[in-house]
Formats: C-alpha cells, structure tokens, sequence
C-alpha cells in the first residue's frame, strides 16, 4: 500500500521513442528504489498530457504538487527525489547553477536528433 499522496509523488514525462531518454529513465528507475518519481511515456498516446504533448516530447517536464518544471529544472527535481542524487537536485537550486545546466540542456537539444539517430 502507498501512503504517498500525490504531493510527494514526482511526476515525470519523459519521450519513449528516444533512444537516450529510455537510457536516461531506465538508470532513473534503478535508483528510485523508493518510488518516489512516477514516470510517463509520452510518446505513448493513451498516456494523459498535462501540457501539449509535442511540447512534453520537445522538452523535459516534470511535476511536483501543483508546480511543474521544465528543462534543467525539472532533471534538478528529479535528481532531488533520488537520495544519492539529491545534492546534484539541491547544489541545482543555486540560480547560476540552474542556468549553467539550462544552458547546458539547450545546446543538448539542438544536437539530440544526432545523438538519437546515432543511439538507435
């Protein structure tokens, strides 16, 4: 039985058809041995979307309560939700930390489809 409510649970929306992102939420998982993150496939269409579901695809999303992050911010609140990476999800919430690893994330996006195609 799980006495979580959904404000403790991390939602996590994560694009099933990329190669990387199944690495990516394949560790994720191993490390949740908690169950704290509850992951969705977006890529897969019975999945509901909070959001559009391109957008959900396009970028990283993740929600926690009624507050949804994007991008850098949301891998930092997933990073928080793992013990051992929960200094990483904390260090990220230094602003110039987040907007390093944002930066970071956006330059990762422009060569993803490479990547994804080199992956597959």
């Amino acid at each position: 039985m799980n006495n979580r409510s959904d404000n403790d649970t991390l939602t996590v929306w994560y694009d099933g058809g990329c190669p990387l992102c199944l690495r990516e939420i394949a560790m994720m998982r191993r490390l949740d041995g908690a169950k704290r993150i509850h992951f969705v496939d977006v890529a897969d269409p019975a999945q509901p979307c909070p959001l559009d579901r391109q957008l959900l695809l396009d970028r990283f999303h993740a929600r926690k309560g009624t507050v949804i992050y994007d991008g850098a911010a949301a891998f930092a609140a997933m990073w928080r939700a793992i013990p051992v990476l929960r200094p990483l999800g904390e260090l990220a919430r230094l602003p110039p930390v987040l907007w390093v690893l944002e930066a970071a994330y956006r330059r990762f996006l422009r060569v993803r489809p490479t990547l994804q195609r080199w992956a597959r």
